[in-house]
Protein backbone atom coordinates (compact mmCIF):
# COMPACT_ATOMS: atom_id res chain seq x y z
CA UNK A 1 0.00 0.00 0.00
CA UNK A 2 1.56 3.18 -0.98
CA UNK A 3 1.31 6.63 1.44
CA UNK A 4 -0.86 9.21 -0.07
CA UNK A 5 0.49 12.47 -0.81
CA UNK A 6 -0.97 13.49 2.39
CA UNK A 7 1.89 11.55 4.67
CA UNK A 8 4.50 12.75 2.49
CA UNK A 9 7.06 15.08 4.81
CA UNK A 10 8.00 18.64 3.64
CA UNK A 11 11.15 18.39 1.98
CA UNK A 12 13.42 18.68 -1.18
CA UNK A 13 11.60 17.15 -3.91
CA UNK A 14 12.49 14.46 -6.54
CA UNK A 15 12.44 16.45 -9.58
CA UNK A 16 15.53 18.30 -7.67
CA UNK A 17 18.21 15.67 -8.12
CA UNK A 18 20.98 15.86 -10.17
CA UNK A 19 22.39 13.25 -12.15
CA UNK A 20 25.95 13.68 -11.99
CA UNK A 21 28.78 11.90 -13.83
CA UNK A 22 32.39 11.22 -12.47
CA UNK A 23 35.63 8.67 -13.43
CA UNK A 24 35.80 5.81 -10.72
CA UNK A 25 38.34 6.73 -8.12
CA UNK A 26 39.86 3.22 -7.95
CA UNK A 27 39.18 1.94 -11.92
CA UNK A 28 38.30 4.78 -13.83
CA UNK A 29 34.64 3.64 -14.98
CA UNK A 30 32.65 6.59 -16.05
CA UNK A 31 30.06 6.07 -13.13
CA UNK A 32 26.85 8.35 -12.77
CA UNK A 33 25.09 9.02 -9.20
CA UNK A 34 22.69 11.60 -7.73
CA UNK A 35 24.09 14.97 -6.44
CA UNK A 36 27.67 13.77 -6.18
CA UNK A 37 27.37 10.48 -4.68
CA UNK A 38 28.82 7.75 -6.60
CA UNK A 39 28.91 3.87 -6.48
CA UNK A 40 31.34 1.96 -9.02
CA UNK A 41 29.37 -1.21 -10.19
CA UNK A 42 32.74 -3.17 -11.03
CA UNK A 43 35.08 -2.56 -8.72
CA UNK A 44 33.25 -1.57 -5.87
CA UNK A 45 34.42 1.76 -4.83
CA UNK A 46 31.93 3.95 -2.99
CA UNK A 47 32.86 7.93 -2.37
CA UNK A 48 31.85 9.49 1.08
CA UNK A 49 28.33 10.80 1.68
CA UNK A 50 29.96 14.38 2.31
CA UNK A 51 31.33 14.90 -0.71
CA UNK A 52 27.85 15.04 -2.34
CA UNK A 53 26.46 18.39 -3.75
CA UNK A 54 23.48 18.76 -1.09
CA UNK A 55 22.57 18.00 2.46
CA UNK A 56 21.14 14.60 3.38
CA UNK A 57 17.90 14.51 4.78
CA UNK A 58 17.53 13.19 8.47
CA UNK A 59 16.03 10.16 9.61
CA UNK A 60 12.49 12.09 10.98
CA UNK A 61 12.25 13.42 7.02
CA UNK A 62 12.52 10.07 5.05
CA UNK A 63 9.24 9.12 3.83
CA UNK A 64 10.62 5.48 4.59
CA UNK A 65 11.22 5.95 8.59
CA UNK A 66 7.42 5.20 9.72
CA UNK A 67 7.29 2.10 7.50
CA UNK A 68 10.45 0.63 9.25
CA UNK A 69 9.60 1.95 13.35
CA UNK A 70 5.52 0.81 12.73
Amino acid sequence: MSPDASQQPDGPSLDALQITEAECRQCGTLIAGLDGRYACPLCGWVNNWSEGHTILPTGPDDPDTSNRLS
